[in-house]
C-alpha cells in the first residue's frame, strides 16, 4: 500500500538555511522510524521493482 504524501517546497539562502540534523532531532522516535520506514520501502520498491516481503523461514524439529 502507497501513501499519498504532499510535497512541500520552501526556498531559503544558504545563509539562513537550517541543519536537517536539527528537524530530524526534534522528531519524535516513532516519528523518525515511520520515516526511515517509509523510505526503505520506497527504495526497494525502486531497486527491486517489489513490496519486501519475509524470507523463508525453517524450523527445526527434533523427532522422539
Amino acid at each position: 500500500m502507497l501513501e499519498k504524501r504532499a510535497i512541500v517546497v520552501t526556498k531559503t539562502t544558504l545563509k539562513s538555511s537550517t541543519s536537517d540534523v536539527a528537524y530530524w532531532r526534534s522528531l519524535p522516535y516513532a516519528a523518525r522510524l515511520a520515516a526511515l520506514e517509509t523510505i526503505r520501502r520506497e527504495f526497494n520498491q525502486w531497486k527491486y521493482h517489489a513490496e519486501p516481503r519475509f524470507q523463508r523461514v525453517y524450523t527445526i524439529v527434533k523427532r522422539v
